[in-house]
């Protein structure tokens, strides 16, 4: 596995709502990961509800792949911009950037 989307964020201004909205529209399941961010369950793919004040301000795929290191190097080669660098959350470790048509994006790697 190299390289592919697999989990997308939605940024909120209220989470609680948001999470409301695709359980009563779609059916989708939530699981809590505390006061600010909930993470989407049979939704078809992997992903969450974002409330923290750090979040990025629209949709945003999220690419996982087996090496954040050499990922960021060929996202910077390619003329992307590093938006938020390297972090550790819960899952692994990630960085965001911004692709030249002006998408923001992040990587991210399990952690092992």
């Amino acid at each position: 596995m190299r390289d592919k989307i697999d989990y997308i964020e939605f940024p909120s201004t209220n989470r609680g709502q948001t999470s409301a909205f695709f359980q009563a529209a779609f059916g989708w399941g939530m699981t809590s990961y505390g006061p600010d961010y909930d993470g989407l369950d049979d939704a078809g793919i992997d992903g969450g509800v974002d409330q923290a004040s750090g979040r990025v301000a629209a949709t945003m795929a999220i690419v996982r792949t087996d090496d954040l290191d050499a990922a960021e190097q060929r996202v910077i080669k390619a003329g992307g911009v590093i938006t938020r660098a390297q972090f550790d959350f819960p899952g692994g470790r990630r960085f965001h950037f911004r692709e030249p048509g002006g998408n923001e994006l992040a990587v991210w790697v399990a952690r092992e």
